[in-house]
């Protein structure tokens, strides 16, 4: 169903709020990073030097827009604002910590967890699933799809993450979905357009190779996918998406395991 022209104004403001907090944020990042330069840069693929900021400021704008988003119940905002805060701390942690684990897929982490090791991976894989499960349970009453959202929540934020391997990939990934959510009805139109206006804001610098979203963004951008996923779904789409993402995640583990990928 197409929105109607209210909800098609909440989706233009939303959009706006996520891209202009976005790339407000990246600005003043750039020019005064927290700690120093040094501390937010990393080597990508091509060995080029790249800086981290771009993640940062996806996790700022899409909270930020989450949170204010008009016309969304205050449960629906404040299960958007957890999801996606969450993701993109547990996200930055695993960016600031996680860069020197050779450790590569879940069954590794979860192995090191068994010993009494607490990895990034590990919290990241804890702690956005569990964040997603809160963020279901103030989205709906019904306990089974309060499981569903959450599985979708935290299996879109892995999602994201997992085809984060190129520039561009993680916000050209989120444009492809988001985009046509931003035709939904309902809470999914201005849900949709919060990561499509933050990755909107910093794609053209990822792409450039100027930034990187690193964890923190793809985490929080995923997450925000989800929340989208989730408002425009009943039990059997929740099901299906469910399924598609464990099975995405299942494959990814494999795939990381096999050739070390990040």
């Amino acid at each position: 169903m197409v929105a109607g022209a209210g909800n098609g104004t909440a989706r233009t403001r939303t959009l706006l709020a996520a891209a202009g907090v976005t790339r407000a944020a990246y600005e003043v990042l750039r020019r005064r990073p927290p700690g120093g330069r040094a501390r937010w840069e990393r080597t990508n693929h091509a060995g080029r030097t790249v800086d981290l900021h771009a993640g940062l400021a996806v996790a700022a704008g899409t909270a930020v827009a989450a949170a204010t988003a008009p016309g969304l119940p205050a449960r629906t905002r404040t299960a958007a604002a957890l999801a996606v805060l969450a993701a993109g701390a547990c996200g930055a942690y695993d960016d600031a910590a996680g860069a020197t684990d050779p450790r590569r897929g879940f069954r590794a982490h979860l192995a090191a967890l068994r010993t009494g090791e607490v990895t990034s991976g590990s919290v990241k894989l804890f702690g956005i699933g569990t964040a997603g499960l809160a963020a279901g349970a103030l989205l709906t009453n019904r306990p089974v799809d309060a499981l569903l959202a959450g599985v979708v929540i935290a299996g879109s934020a892995h999602l994201v993450n997992l085809v984060d391997v190129r520039p561009g990939r993680a916000a050209g990934t989120v444009l492809a979905i988001g985009v046509p959510g931003l035709l939904r009805g309902g809470a999914a139109g201005p849900l949709s357009a919060v990561p499509v206006g933050a990755a909107t804001a910093v794609i053209a610098d990822d792409i450039g190779e100027r930034t990187m979203t690193g964890d923190t963004g793809a985490h929080a951008l995923g997450a925000a996918v989800g929340l989208a996923i989730v408002a425009g779904n009943g039990r059997t789409g929740l099901a299906a998406h469910a399924a598609a993402l464990i099975a995405a995640a299942a494959a990814g583990d494999r795939i990381s395991r096999a050739v070390g990928a990040v």
